[in-house]
């Protein structure tokens, strides 16, 4: 790295430039996943789309690879790299909202309780992830499951713009009918295709309390309750947002004493619609067998979207995998339950979620994401607190994975995904992947943003 250009490079940042020499380095390294150990040459926080472009331009006239960083929340840490450029988007976090419009515009760096706070003060959201520090780029830029998923679609799916620095370090617009092609690639095609530094997005009104369906059963009961979620799956309104969880309960309240350290397997998640309503319809998942525990109740969105985010903290051990399953077969919910009775974790979770509904509206070539056709995605989450347990965990997340192959679709969702694994990467694609391909060309024909495949959420 030239250090006159690296010098020139900080004294026009309106951010600051943070090289291995900085006292500040090891905590601008570090992400939320606390496997991620890398270490770049240099990290540009940026505080400006002025210091994005000076950024792109100095990683390309420097050949160095560059990664982006919005939230720092991806698992499998691809903001990051080791001897590039990391260009740091964490501190570009304004939300907007127009009320009359039903619209939000939010910079890159900003996450999940950002956009949530700006957009519920309006009775407004925008269909996102799971957890409040979750940042919105990733998220959107792999497509983005969540509450709302099979009544409003994926957070994609609501992406209506998007403000796009290129690797030639032009700002560019993308929407329907402004760069169309690269507009089609950002909804779900991945976070290597430049630096997004404004999303735009279509928000939907959301009730000021929903009903909020929480309960656990034995694990014992996985396959019976298990079989009856996917029999009223079938006939379940859009509106409800479960998903099904095996997990062990933690040795805290609210829990009681008596299911501490205990393993269950629960349905978690809201009606988006009238509370009332939304508690007659989830009242069934509360009677599938006899209920370790029952949390359920009315809750604001805001409160749902943070209610697990304690169950992972900044700096945990994680190593997540997934599958998208054509059915959940006999032979699936037994994989499902030898897996989950055999985890290397009680941190670790095997997460049933339930698809359909308006994932499907979008055409499965409309945009990257080809698997929209599927009715459950398992989401293989390792999560431990100790480097000597690494290989353990992680074995189990693939092997649960190859396990569950026979049972599915054949594609997996990025998000949850390593993306070094370039067969991986095609197969969440599927057809589509080709045309993403000369999109990415056209756009950074030398992969500047090539140092990983995703960059972090």
């Amino acid at each position: 790295m030239n250090a006159k250009a690296l010098s020139q490079l900080a004294a026009s940042l309106t951010g600051q430039a943070i090289t291995l020499e900085d006292s500040s380095y090891e905590e601008a390294r570090r992400i939320w996943n606390g496997t991620i150990d890398k270490k770049p040459g240099v990290i540009v926080r940026c505080g400006s789309v002025d210091d994005v472009i000076a950024a792109v331009n100095f990683a390309r006239a420097e050949g160095l690879a560059a990664s982006v960083r919005g939230g720092g929340h991806h698992v499998a840490g691809g903001s990051l790299n080791d001897g590039g450029l990391v260009i740091d988007l964490s501190q570009m976090r304004r939300v907007s909202v127009n009320p009359a419009a039903k619209t939000a515009r939010a910079d890159g760096g900003a996450q999940l309780q950002d956009l949530d706070e700006a957009t519920l003060a309006h009775g407004l959201a925008v269909p996102t992830g799971l957890f409040s520090e979750t940042g919105i780029a990733g998220l959107t830029l792999n497509g983005g499951y969540g509450w709302q998923s099979r009544l409003r679609g994926l957070t994609c799916d609501s992406l209506i713009g998007a403000d796009v620095v290129t690797a030639d370090g032009k700002l560019i617009h993308a929407a329907a009918t402004e760069n169309p092609d690269l507009f089609w690639a950002l909804r779900g095609g991945g976070t290597n295709l430049g630096v997004v530094t404004s999303f735009e997005y279509r928000a939907h009104p959301v009730p000021g309390e929903l009903a909020f369906t929480f309960v656990t059963y034995a694990l014992a009961d996985a396959k019976q309750v298990l079989t009856k979620m996917r029999e009223f799956n079938r006939t379940s309104p859009r509106a409800v947002g479960v998903l099904a969880v095996i997990w062990t309960f933690p040795a805290s309240e609210p829990y009681p004493e008596a299911v501490w350290n205990q393993p269950f397997i629960g349905f978690v998640g809201p009606y988006i619609g009238d509370a009332a309503e939304g508690e007659r319809i989830m009242q069934p998942i509360r009677e599938f067998a006899t209920p370790m525990f029952d949390g359920s109740g009315r809750m604001p969105f805001g409160d749902i979207q943070r209610a697990f985010d304690e169950e992972y903290p900044q700096g945990r051990r994680y190593y997540w995998r997934s599958s998208y399953l054509s059915d959940l077969s006999e032979a699936a919910i037994d994989t499902l339950v030898d897996f989950g009775s055999r985890r290397p974790s009680p941190l670790t979770s095997l997460d049933v979620w339930i698809l359909g509904g308006a994932i499907q509206d979008v055409g499965a070539a409309d945009t990257p994401i080809a698997h929209r056709h599927a009715p459950f995605m398992i989401g293989i989450e390792s999560n431990w607190t100790e480097a000597a347990e690494d290989a353990a965990n992680i074995s189990w997340a693939r092997e649960a994975q190859t396990r569950l192959t026979p049972y599915s679709t054949g594609g997996s969702y990025l998000n949850f995904e390593d993306p070094s694994d370039q067969s991986r990467v095609a197969a969440v694609y599927g057809p589509n992947y080709t045309r993403l391909m000369e999109i990415k060309q056209r756009y950074d024909p030398d992969n500047l943003f090539g140092a990983r495949r995703a960059s972090d959420t």
